[in-house]
């Protein structure tokens, strides 16, 4: 019986975690944001704290935190980062109802903070999922996106139009 073949992979295509030793400290930031869509019915159980598992933007803003200071645990070739703050604000509009959640991380280290605001507002949206699914199961998370980093080599990027405003 022959042997099966072994996969082969070229070094180019091997998944590897980037070195940045070498790379210099700087003051590194990032600012992403997330929108969920839910029913007027629902936004108005959290504006008024009505919601049966308790503050629901209190819990969102406690777990875009530690997701934040976790993100190297949960995205594989993410680098533990020694983080110097994570903000998270949360605006309630109506008509449609949404909520948009953003994150705001900063960091004085070697390699950018993108992943930890990505996350932190996925882990916030989340949660407000976990939070109101007993009110609704259509709440719709979308357009986690990446507005703004600044510091490293590449420098200062914005985010020119902003989707789904």
């Amino acid at each position: 019986m022959p042997r099966p073949k072994e996969a082969r992979t070229s070094s180019s295509a091997e998944i590897r975690m980037i070195d940045v030793g070498e790379k210099p400290v700087t003051r590194r930031i990032a600012k992403a944001r997330a929108k969920i869509q839910l029913s007027e019915e629902t936004l108005a159980s959290i504006e008024q704290k009505k919601v049966p598992k308790g503050d629901v933007l209190a819990a969102a803003r406690l777990a875009g935190i530690q997701a934040a200071k976790e993100t190297s645990r949960l995205l594989p070739l993410c680098h533990p980062i020694p983080l110097d703050g994570v903000d998270l604000s949360f605006e309630l509009r109506h008509r449609p109802a949404s909520i948009v959640i953003q994150s705001s991380t900063r960091a004085t280290w070697k390699t950018g903070v993108e992943m930890e605001a990505l996350v932190s507002v996925a882990a916030a949206a989340l949660t407000i999922y976990d939070m109101c699914k007993a009110l609704e199961r259509g709440i719709t998370i979308e357009s986690i996106q990446l507005l703004e980093k600044e510091g490293g080599r590449s420098g200062h990027w914005m985010r020119d139009k902003l989707k789904n405003e």
